[in-house]
């Protein structure tokens, strides 16, 4: 599984650049904190994969990095993916290495 960290994703924030951010947790959580992106819920996911680009490169977070990997893995398996990148260690992570100024849960 092709990951990116989140220092890179600010990097790649910061420049601009053209790709898709999918948040795969739950609403509640969005409300909690929130870095952007397009929310697909993990338990929706599957069903709603035309939301989903397949040209251009495509970061999934959650809160840890778990969920968003299970997400990739089915997306990989069930649907050809190859275009899709993990966020290491998840908005936890993004909080602690980018942004302090966001609630942790």
């Amino acid at each position: 599984m092709k990951e990116i960290s989140v220092v890179e994703l600010k990097a790649k924030i910061d420049a601009k650049e053209d790709y898709q951010l999918v948040d795969v947790r739950e609403q509640y959580e969005i409300d909690i904190c929130s870095i952007g992106g397009d929310s697909i819920p993990m338990g929706t996911v599957l069903n709603e994969t035309e939301k989903i680009s397949r040209d251009k490169q495509v970061i999934i977070h959650c809160r840890s990095g778990q969920r968003s990997a299970a997400v990739i893995m089915q997306l990989e398996s069930a649907h050809g993916y190859e275009n899709l990148y993990n966020l290491t260690g998840g908005i936890l992570a993004y909080a602690d290495e980018v942004d302090n100024s966001l609630t942790k849960y």
